[in-house]
């Protein structure tokens, strides 16, 4: 449905998207990650027909996105990071003017209206001004707004900042619907829990280029290891003899604690623990982790600050 083939863009000298390609199908959810100044919005961005590509194309539905392609943009929705609202319009008021914009009236308008409010939770405030929702509640109603016209393509750009864990619930829940009914989703965040649990494929683009891409088990092979255990141990151990061992993917010891990581936790841990009795260490407290999506996009961008 979506594919965005090496797009770059520049500003002046400096090149803010340097080839970014991606593609996602009908009922797939894809999530575009980078740190501050990634690209991302960028990217975004061309892709929905608002900044043109220097170089590189995009095809919606086998149709090349040009700056006449109103058919092809008709048939994306996006949702900016900023809201973009009429406050002093009631809700309802804010779809019918979106709706129109894209040609849309009558019994029609009035059906997506009443559709795409009660898709947010809104339909009992549809008469009211977004100056008296809350933060999550006009989210939630800039969704409506990219939604009216039906679009098979849905872009959000950071749709959940700012807003209370309830209000978040709910947009994930809205996703999930429109996943269920075959629409195509790119979604960027900063919030890594939110792509774990939404995104069936993520995309990492850090200074302008794409640096991983594939699921999340793809992406986990990108870490030395994915399991691992935290030992309060007493005495120095030799980490060196006990990376040699077998499943031992890494170890290291700081403070006290020894990290050890592994690809299979059920199978190596044991055996490390019988290493480490055999080698006359004591054990105090011992702790399993998982490695998280957070893990892999520091590793791959870095723990730099992007300010």
């Amino acid at each position: 449905m979506l594919q965005a083939e090496d797009l770059h863009k520049s500003y002046g000298s400096r090149e803010v998207v340097a080839g970014v390609s991606l593609a996602v199908a009908p009922g797939e959810i894809v999530g575009l990650l980078g740190p501050n100044g990634a690209g991302k919005t960028t990217t975004v961005s061309m892709i929905c027909g608002l900044v043109a590509p220097d170089l590189g194309s995009i095809t919606i539905a086998g149709e090349k996105m040009t700056g006449d392609a109103t058919g092809a943009k008709r048939r994306i929705g996006l949702v900016p990071q900023d809201l973009a609202l009429y406050e002093d319009l009631g809700a309802r008021s804010n779809l019918e003017l979106f709706g129109a914009l894209y040609g849309i009236g009558g019994a029609l308008l009035r059906r997506r209206c009443n559709e795409a409010l009660e898709l947010v939770g809104l339909a009992d405030r549809a008469k009211d001004k977004p100056l008296t929702f809350s933060g999550g509640m006009k989210r939630r109603l800039n969704m409506a707004c990219a939604l009216v016209h039906d679009p098979d393509i849905l872009l959000l750009d950071e749709p959940t900042v700012g807003v209370d864990p309830q209000s978040r619930n709910a947009i994930f829940d809205n996703l999930e619907t429109l996943k269920s009914r075959g629409k195509t989703l790119v979604y960027t965040t900063h919030y890594m829990e939110e792509a774990e649990r939404l995104c069936d494929r993520i995309v990492i683009i850090d200074h302008g280029k794409v640096v991983a891409s594939g699921t999340l088990a793809e992406l986990y092979r990108q870490l030395p290891a994915v399991e691992s255990l935290e030992l309060e141990i007493d005495g120095a151990v030799d980490t060196s003899a006990l990376s040699r061992e077998p499943g031992v993917k890494s170890a290291q010891q700081a403070n006290g604690k020894l990290t050890v990581g592994m690809d299979d936790l059920a199978r190596t841990a044991p055996l490390v623990l019988t290493w480490i009795a055999d080698h006359g260490h004591k054990v105090r407290r011992i702790t399993s982790g998982h490695a998280t999506l957070e893990h892999v996009f520091l590793a791959l961008t870095g723990r730099q600050l992007r300010d």
